[in-house]
């Protein structure tokens, strides 16, 4: 058990050689070809909903528990099936960008075809498993079943064609918002609320900036691999306009949803974010530089990626009080039931 190797594995995607690949463990192994270091995102929105569930005094352990391993395997599955899909499509090879952020398993040899498809369709199993155990639990209704198809769908299909068609940006605004959020919520507490999946869009529009960042940063790519990704098709100037507008919507959204009493005014805490924003928006108002700026990283989560880097950087210090500020508007809500009414 490689203790130190699955910590680095939670933080960065880490470059190995296949001489210390072949001396990894299983889980080491795992945790670097699923990308593990990204799925945070995918817990947070998890937790998100199970703090929304707790608020409302319909949290069930199990459910929510059986929500978070289902979610975050169901995405490791989706970073399974994007990296075989290129790898066959040939997208990834000779691809610097792809293997700036993790090593590609295929294409540099770490994994033979055959393993990647069998880590991909064990885990993608696990995701199943956890999905029907939520339908069992919650009385097996339409609406489960179909959540579960859409979170199906997603994972089998972003790659190709959604990323193909300038589907995949709005396919991760979906799948870690409403459905990750709205429809966790739905399957813990057995209604859905409108006003959750609203809640659900500040933290899901800065996700939906770090995918936006990256398909901007390999814009010149993607065209000549004929990949039309939102910003291949919409253009580079309008897709830098495009974040920094999902930047600001997430305030407008906490606000108005202080101002509605879903939230109590605890949320302005999110406000302690806008340092870092306007850090970052200059840099969203100019295209990308040709060389690599003094104080920017170089190497793995930096140049030549430019926006994800900016825009996971926002994202993460926006989640990080978004979460703070949800866990002190919940216990607010249960310990003093009717302040805020």
């Amino acid at each position: 058990m490689n203790f130190a190797m699955w910590r680095k594995a939670l933080n960065i995607i880490p470059e190995v050689s296949k001489e210390e690949w072949d001396q990894l463990d299983l889980i080491s192994k795992w945790l670097i070809a699923s990308r593990a270091a990204v799925l945070i995102m995918t817990f947070i929105s998890a937790t998100l909903a199970g703090l929304f569930a707790l608020r409302d005094g319909a949290f069930q352990f199990l459910p929510w528990l059986a929500l978070v391993f289902g979610v975050i395997m169901a995405h490791a599955t989706n970073n399974f099936f994007n990296d075989y899909t290129d790898f066959a499509r040939g997208v990834d090879q000779d691809n610097y960008f792809r293997n700036l952020y993790g090593p590609q398993p295929v294409e540099r040899g770490l994994m033979t075809k055959r393993e990647h498809l069998l880590y991909g369709a064990v885990t993608g199993l696990l995701a199943l498993a956890a999905g029907l155990y939520l339908i069992i639990s919650s009385g097996s209704d339409s609406l489960s079943w179909i959540l579960l198809a859409l979170g199906a769908f997603f994972v089998l299909f972003y790659t190709w064609p959604l990323k193909y068609i300038a589907m995949g940006e709005i396919a991760v605004l979906i799948v870690w918002g409403p459905l990750m959020i709205g429809g966790g919520y739905y399957m813990i507490a057995g209604n859905w609320d409108w006003n959750v999946t609203i809640a659900s869009l500040p933290y899901v529009l800065g996700v939906t900036t770090v995918i936006f960042g990256k398909h901007i940063d390999k814009i010149s790519i993607d065209k000549e691999k004929k990949i039309y990704t939102l910003p291949v098709v919409i253009g580079e100037k309008i897709a830098r306009y495009t974040v920094l507008a999902m930047m600001i919507l997430p305030y407008i959204f906490t606000a108005y949803l202080i101002v509605i009493k879903f939230f109590t005014p605890v949320m302005g805490l999110v406000l302690f974010a806008i340092p870092t924003f306007r850090e970052i928006y200059p840099a969203l108002l100019k295209p990308k530089p040709d060389e690599r700026p003094a104080d920017f990283p170089d190497g793995q989560g930096g140049w030549p990626l430019y926006f994800a880097p900016l825009g996971f950087a926002n994202n993460r210090k926006f989640g990080l009080w978004f979460m703070f500020g949800l866990l002190v508007d919940v216990a607010l809500r249960l310990i003093f039931p009717t302040f805020w009414i």
